[in-house]
Order: structure tokens, then C-alpha cells, then sequence
């Protein structure tokens, strides 16, 4: 059962969240070791997702998949007043976690995505609109420009591969998590083809804007969509996407922090 809506005594709660702000909350996996709080993160999941964690075989994504549950629940009991334990979930029609509340209980315009990786875990939160979090290790192995070459727009792949072999893996990682993040945004996965859309960006680095495409046969709108993105480690790249709810009106506050979920129970 969840608990009723206000504060919960004893939990930290989050900044507010204008309609117009989205935050990112992130925390490093590698550094949450210690066994009490790995059995205070247990003792949040529910059931389906108690299963679901002793079913991974590989001892690195079962720790991934816990860490990524238990800072999604606390992160989201900072907008709300209702215990880690209380949040249920449902899943889209392509598979995307979405809360599952009353529409009376006060977060049915909350939303927030979710993305991990060796080492990181993010959790983006906006009201309402669309939004979506990719990030990636950059220092992963494989054959990028393969990986281009198949599943990019041919614009991307050509900018990929006319840069010098140390410069590829940087921009691969650029376009490719922003792509992921406008694809989780939509909460549709790979049905929508990579190909389909691409971005066209103001400057060099990863930091620079980015400009949504999208080719006539999409079935979407670039107008209102907004992206950023950050490097919050050195091997780390991260890329956010939202959709304003006020349709044409783009841009968002990006607010930005590191945390490690409490270990609690409430």
C-alpha cells in the first residue's frame, strides 16, 4: 500500500520541479558496495522486481538493475510524499516503465526515464511532456563505424567517419546517445528506426546543441523537442531529451546532481 500523500518524515525531499526544469540524478554503481546497503536496496523492490533480480546470472547486471531500481524509488519520493516501497509501475505498449497512480494522488504528471550503464546509473524527472536519458561508457570496445554504417542516418556516418580514428568514438557516442534518448523519450524503443532521423549540431564537442531532423515519414514533430548533453565522468557520456508539453515551445532548466540512494526503508 502506499502511503498518503505530504512529506515522509525523515526523507529527504528534492528541489522543486517547475514545468519548465528537468533533473537528472545519477550515481556511480561501482562505488556502492557496502552489504547493508546493498540489503536496503533488496528491501525496496517489489516483488516482480525481486524475481526479476535473482534471475540475473551475471553478477555485474544484477548489481546494475538493483542499483537502477533503487534510485529511481528514492528519487521519485523526493517530488512525492510516499515511501520508496509504495511506487508501483506499468509498462507501455513497447515495454517503457511508466508510474502507475491515481490520477487524485498528485503524480500523474510526473515523469522519468531511466539508463545505465558499466559504472552509472541515471534517472531524468520532468512534469509532464516526454523525456528520456541515454548514457553510455565510452571507452566500450567494437567496430563503431560498422555499427554507423548499419544503423544511422548516412548524414551521421559520414561525419563519423571523415574524422581522424581517435575523434570517431567521441562522435559516435555523441549522436548515438542522443538518439537513444529521443527514442526512450518516445517510449516506443527500436521501433523507430535509427535511420529515420538524425541531428545536426552547432559545434564540436559533446556539449554542443543539437537539432532534431526527422525524415518525412516520421510520425512526429521536431517542434517543442529540446536536447542536452553532459560528461559526468571522464568515461562516461550522457544525453537527455524532452518534449515540452507546451508543443512548440522548446528548451528546458537542466539541474544536475550525484547521489547515492538512501539506504532506507520507509
Amino acid at each position: 500500500m502506499t502511503q498518503p500523500f505530504g512529506p515522509p518524515v525523515g526523507f529527504p525531499l528534492g528541489p522543486p520541479l517547475d514545468p519548465d526544469a528537468v533533473h537528472l540524478w545519477y550515481t556511480l554503481s561501482d562505488d556502492i558496495a557496502a552489504a547493508a546497503a546493498i540489503d536496503a536496496y533488496i528491501g525496496l523492490l517489489s516483488p516482480d522486481e525481486r524475481a526479476r533480480h535473482d534471475r540475473f546470472l551475471n553478477e555485474r547486471a544484477r548489481h546494475e538493475y538493483l542499483i537502477t531500481r533503487a534510485l529511481c524509488r528514492t528519487v521519485l519520493s523526493r517530488y512525492a510524499g510516499m515511501a520508496p516501497t509504495g511506487w508501483r509501475f506499468r509498462a507501455n505498449a513497447w515495454g517503457r516503465p511508466e508510474i502507475d497512480a491515481p490520477a487524485d494522488t498528485g503524480v500523474a504528471d510526473l515523469r522519468f526515464n531511466l539508463s545505465n550503464t558499466r559504472g552509472l546509473v541515471a534517472c531524468a524527472v520532468t512534469r509532464g511532456g516526454e523525456i528520456g536519458v541515454d548514457v553510455e561508457a565510452i571507452d566500450r570496445a567494437g567496430d563503431l563505424l560498422e555499427i554507423a554504417d548499419r544503423f544511422m542516418a548516412p548524414l551521421e556516418a559520414v561525419d563519423i567517419a571523415s574524422l581522424p580514428a581517435d575523434a570517431q568514438a567521441s562522435r559516435f557516442f555523441t549522436y548515438w546517445t542522443l538518439k537513444e534518448a529521443y527514442i526512450k523519450a518516445r517510449g516506443m524503443g527500436l521501433s523507430i528506426p535509427l535511420d529515420k532521423f538524425w541531428f545536426l549540431r552547432d559545434g564540436g564537442d559533446a556539449g554542443s546543441s543539437a537539432r532534431l531532423v526527422l525524415a518525412p515519414d516520421m510520425d512526429d514533430t521536431a517542434a517543442g523537442w529540446s536536447f542536452a548533453q553532459l560528461q559526468p565522468t571522464d568515461r562516461h557520456l550522457l544525453a537527455v531529451a524532452r518534449r515540452n508539453p507546451a508543443a512548440a515551445t522548446p528548451g528546458f532548466d537542466l539541474k544536475v546532481q550525484r547521489i547515492v540512494p538512501p539506504a532506507c526503508r520507509l
